[in-house]
This record gives structure tokens, sequence and C-alpha cells, in this order.
């Protein structure tokens, strides 16, 4: 499948990741837009399309009973005429009718129930997708925007779906079969009724394009909505210390107003295709019903006929309406799944070497992943170069370096130097343009990836902690940790104290991304969570950049104790951190400028002495 590229502004410095979120892919208008639409809405249908097809059949049959309601009907006009018994045909006419109803009804929900499982399988789907982004796809995408495509335009599709197969089959076979029996009955009057129905044929021709392209700027709108919604909810302590409130309420209230006009002109558009059609089956009605009159004065049909006639223009004024509410459905349904197949277009991890599969599924490893061994893993860049998107700055400019296993290694430099991109290609999360990055000689893109994320214990730099228990954020993912393992790193990370004054322990909710903790207990649950994977690397982004000196005293003595048993790269600004490292890397602009202990850098590299008095790193707290 083939891969989207998202726009999107540059980083903020060349060696960092872009931080600013990316527009998704918006549904693209015109005919193109409208084709693609439809494409990818019978693309969903197949995949139920027995359950569809009985569902539609059920209602199919019980339409055609409705069919011989009006013969029925006609034989008890016939009978009361002759003055015959019509107990028959009374019960013969009851028993149509209750029986098409049943039918039609059950018809309605088997496609409902259909439709009900089609859209869990397209979440399942979708969230699988999202999950298995690559990370530069998901830094483009809009996060409130993919969320409205997987709740509002799934449901939407719901909602639409049964409608409009149900309008395209039984519709169009139910109104075909109504118009031969009416040409039966009188070709006179089915004449006056085919003027209408080409009248209406062309209403739904000039509406139905006006219908789906409304509807597409509706659901675009509402995907900005939920993307100004997570805008706000993301940094809800940042506005309401700037007293922003006003400001981005007025901001979601402009969106909102968006999707009300979208919607409207989508509504109005719907009405007047609805209307129209109403008006003109009234029309038909009173047409019908004077040319019948006068045929039954001149003796060219009977009583009875005109009867059964006007009896299928009731029946037929629903189908037709049906017919057009199915297309205006349809239309919707298809800007629906539009939007969601482009989700199923972004870009996706591979599970292990170039060209390899896509993974397919989110929350299972891949068949091929096998568990770590548990040596500590050796890290060597080889000439590296890399840049987040072609035409920006390279974060990498040919970086070679070495790190053993065992043993701590820091990376020091300024801001944009490319530190953190360094654990972003070994993790994965972006590959070298040019170069390799190897861990235990074997080149990282030949790993599967699951197995090397299992053999990795990441802190990103804002230790971002998951909605749930505190349980939950420290056995985040596949651990299998004992309680005395558990016990053991929460007294390590400090994080036993935490725990014990909480209400329910452990087992007490953090709130929404962590917002009950503080910033230094968000960072002490991110080391503890990578402590408890056992990784043969650990890879820690200023992991103590928010913590005060006692505890982060206490979690650079944990870390140098894990450093014993594996390998550990820390990105950090405090000198205290740096000192007691093995080896020391200093980058600048994007390459490696001097290796060393700190003693050694100190006598040999300008850069690293200046910043370690004192002009980036941090002194150390007595």
């Amino acid at each position: 499948m083939s891969a989207t590229t998202l726009p999107g502004p540059p980083p903020a410095a060349p060696g960092g990741p872009p931080e600013e979120p990316r527009p998704t892919p918006a549904p693209s208008s015109g005919q193109g837009g409208q084709a693609s639409g439809r494409r990818a809405l019978l693309a969903s249908l197949r995949e139920r399309w027995g359950w569809l097809s009985a569902g539609v059949l059920l209602g199919l049959v019980g339409s055609v009973m409705g069919l011989a309601q009006p013969l029925a009907a006609k034989r008890v006009v016939d009978g009361m005429g002759r003055g015959e018994a019509v107990t028959g045909a009374v019960l013969l006419l009851s028993a149509l009718v209750v029986a098409g109803a049943l039918l039609a009804g059950l018809g309605h929900y088997v496609l409902q129930r259909t439709a009900e499982s089609l859209v869990r399988e397209v979440r399942h789907r979708l969230s699988a997708r999202l999950l298995g982004m690559r990370v530069g796809a998901a830094e483009k995408a809009d996060p409130g925007d993919l969320i409205s495509r997987v709740t509002s335009d799934t449901t939407v599709l719901r909602q639409a779906a049964p409608e409009a197969l149900a309008a395209a089959v039984t519709g169009t076979l139910v109104t075909s079969a109504t118009l031969v029996l009416m040409c039966v009955l009188d070709a006179v009057l089915f004449c006056v009724t085919l003027a209408v129905i080409a009248l209406v044929s062309v209403l739904i021709a000039v509406t139905a394009p006006r219908i789906g392209s409304a509807t597409r700027r509706t659901q675009e709108a509402v995907g900005e909505l939920g993307a100004a919604l997570e805008r706000v909810l993301g940094a809800f302590r940042t506005v309401k210390a700037a007293t922003a409130e006003h400001h981005e309420a007025t901001r979601l209230d402009a969106a909102a107003d968006r999707a009300c006009r979208a919607g409207v002109k989508a509504a109005a558009w719907q009405a007047v295709s609805v209307t129209s059609s109403a008006v003109v089956m009234q029309v038909c009605f009173l047409v019908v019903l004077g040319v019948g009159g006068a045929r039954v004065a001149s003796g060219a049909i009977s009583v009875s006929t005109l009867v059964a006639f006007l009896l299928y223009v009731f029946a037929l004024a629903p189908r037709l309406s049906q017919l057009v509410e199915g297309v205006g459905h349809f239309q919707v349904g298809a800007a629906a799944a539009l939007r969601i197949e482009q989700v199923t277009q972004l870009e996706v991890e591979h599970g292990g070497p170039p060209g390899a599969p896509a993974i397919a599924t989110a929350g299972q490893p891949p068949a091929t992943a096998t568990p770590p061994d548990g040596s500590p893993l050796t890290v060597r860049f080889d000439r590296v170069r890399f840049a987040y998107r072609p035409g920006l700055p390279p974060a990498h400019r040919g970086v070679s370096f070495t790190v053993p296993a065992r043993g701590l290694t820091a990376f020091v430099g300024p801001s944009g130097a490319g530190k953190t991109t360094v654990f972003s290609l070994i993790a994965r999360f972006h590959d070298p343009d040019t170069g390799r990055v190897l861990l235990d000689r074997q080149d990282a893109r030949e790993w599967p990836l699951h197995r090397l994320r299992t053999a990795l214990g990441y802190v990103e730099q804002d230790a971002p902690v998951l909605a749930g228990t505190l349980r939950d954020n420290l056995l985040l993912g596949p651990v299998e940790a004992s309680e005395a393992e558990l016990a053991r790193v929460l007294r390590l990370t400090r994080l036993d104290v935490l725990a014990a004054r909480l209400p329910q322990g452990l087992d007490t909710s953090v709130g929404h991304r962590g917002g009950t903790l503080s910033g230094g207990e968000r960072q002490r649950v991110a080391v503890a969570r990578a402590l408890l994977r056992r990784p043969r690397l650990l890879l820690l982004d200023e992991a103590t950049s928010q913590l005060d000196a006692v505890n982060e005293a206490a979690l650079r003595d944990a870390v140098h104790a894990a450093s014993r048993s594996t390998t550990v790269l820390v990105i950090a600004h405090r000198l205290s951190t740096v000192v007691r490292a093995d080896q020391i890397i200093v980058m600048e602009d994007g390459r490696v400028r001097a290796t060393g202990t700190h003693a050694q850098l100190m006598a040999r590299d300008s850069l690293y002495a200046e910043l370690a008095r004192g002009q980036l790193l941090h002194p150390e707290e007595p």
C-alpha cells in the first residue's frame, strides 16, 4: 500500500524532531473525490456483503408482499361490488400487511446489526493503523482530526451505509416492480406517473453532488473542531495560567460555527431534494386522481382499478423518497469512507528489514519476534546522515561513534546539536538517510522491530504519563515484573513514598496525562517504567531535569547501578550526571565534535569546557 507523505513546517532546531502538529490530508473535492469516496464506501461494504444481502433480501420480500396488497384490495372492492363474500380476501390482505411488516422489520434489524459489526471492524483496523504509524507520520498529523475519523466518521458510516444499500437495491427493484404493475393496470395513468418519475430523477441529479460536497465540508469542519479541542486540552494548565480561556473559546466557537454552516448547507440541499420529491408526488396523486376519475366516468377503467392504481401511487411515494434519501445517505457515507480510507494510507512501520510487510495489527508482536538474550547492547553509528524532511538542514551530518556494552555514555552539546536524534534513530522512530546504526554489530533496520524495542528502555524528555493508574503506567507494554521487582524499582526511583501516600496506592488514577503528578514525579515514573523492562539498552533524555537535588542524586545512583549490567545512554544538562560517565560524546551542529572522559575533555575541548563551566551544564547542587 502506498504511503502518504504529509506536509508540515520545519522543526524548531535541526537536531530535534518537528514540534508543531501538521494537518492530516483532507478529502479531495470535485468529481475525483466523489469517485474515490464511492469506491471506498463500496469496498467497506464488501466486508459484510453476505449479511448485508440477507438484510436487503428480507426487506425486499417484505416490500414485495406490500406490492400484492393493492391487488388484494382490488379483489375486495370487486367482490363487494358483485355482492360476493370477501372474508377470504380480507384475511389475505391482513396477512400480507402483517407478514410484510415483520419481514421489513427483520431486514432492518439485520442491516443495522451488520452495520455495527462493520464499524467495529473498521475501528479495529483504524486503531491498529494509527498505533502502527511511523513516528514521522504521527508528528505531521493532527491528533484531533485523526480521532474524529475513528469516532465521528465511523458513526456516520454506520448510519449511512445500510440506508444507502437498502435504497439502492430494495428501492430500485420495488419501484421498478411497482411501475410494471401500474402499467398493467392502466397504460394512460402509467404514462402520467412516468413523467413524475422523470422529474424526480432530474431533481436527484441536480442535488446529489451538492449534498456530497456539503457533507464532506461538514465532516472536515468537525475534524477541525476536534483538533482545536485536542489542542486546548493538551495544554490545559498553560491555557489557564495565561488566562487565555476567552481567546481559545473564540477559536473553538469559530470552528463550531464553520461546522454548523457546513451542516446547515448540507441539510438545506437534502431538504430541497426531499421536499421537492414530496411535492411532485402530491401533484402526481392529484393528476392521477383527476385523469383516473375521468377514465372511470368514461368507462375506460373500473373503480377498483383506479383504487388499486392510487394505492400503488401511495406505495410509490415512499419508495421514491427512499431513493432520494438513499442518494443523500450514499453521498454522506462516501465522504466518511473516503476520510477513513485516507487513514489507512498513512505511512506505517515495517517489522523488519526494508521490504518487509508493514505492521498490520496493533498490540501484537510480529510472528518473527524473539525474546532478547538479556546481554547489554553495543551501539555504533557509522557515518550517519539524516534530515527530518527533504529540503531541511540535516540533523546529523556524518555522525560516527561507538558505545561499548555496559557503562554510562553521556551526550552533551548545545540545543539542536542532534542529541535527541541519536535516540530516535536507535529506536527506529526514523531511519538514517545514509550510513548505518549498528546494534550488536547488526544494522538496526535488520532487527525485527518488536524485538528491537523490547530490548530498549526509553525515557523521553517530557516524560509522558498516560491516563490510568500508577500501576498501569509502570507496567506499560509487555512487562512481566514480580511484586518484589516492582517494590525494588519503586525504592530505587523513590516512588515508594509517593505510592504510600496515594489513597489506593499503585492502583490510584493519575489523571489525564498524569495531571495529578508533579513534573519530577512523572519523570521518576518514566524512569521506573524503563527499568522494569530490564532493558539491554537504556536511553535517558534529560530524565532528571525536573528533579530536586535529593531525588536527582538518588536517581543518578540508580542509573549508575543499572549501567553495571546494561548499556546506558544519557542526554544531560547537569554536570553531576556527566562527570561520572564512562564516556562523554560532545555534539555540535549535527556532528561529533569530541569523545572522552570529563577530565580529558576539560583539557582538550573548548566547547565542553565552556559547557562545564556553567553556560549550558548546570553545576551540581549541594
